[in-house]
């Protein structure tokens, strides 16, 4: 669970997507404040196999999604997907307005 607060996400939903028309738009302001501000690279474990999280990007399908390196193998994963590393990186509080806002 987040550290913040419902009112304290929302806050946040509100600042990513306060000049947004629809859903599309929204999506498209709270991927640029995750690009913005979420600290990279970091390393986290994906199904008990360490990772680094280079960068974030907007999927074709619509998701936001960790670009994810482990030696040579290279993966998207979607950041909601994604556990968190403690203590979570700066700009982590990005990533739980997201996961408020998609529900």
């Amino acid at each position: 669970m987040s550290a913040l607060g419902r009112a304290e996400l929302e806050a946040l939903i509100d600042e990513a997507t306060v000049d947004a028309y629809g859903e599309d738009e929204e999506l498209t302001g709270l991927f640029t404040m995750i690009e913005e501000h979420l600290a990279v690279p970091f390393g986290t474990t994906v199904l008990g196999v360490e990772v680094t999280v280079h960068s974030v990007d907007l999927s074709e399908d619509g998701r936001i999604v960790a670009l994810c390196s482990r030696g040579a193998t290279r993966q998207k994963i979607g950041i909601l997907e994604l556990p968190m590393p403690t203590p979570a990186p700066v700009g982590a509080e990005w990533v739980e307005a997201y996961r408020q806002w998609a529900g």
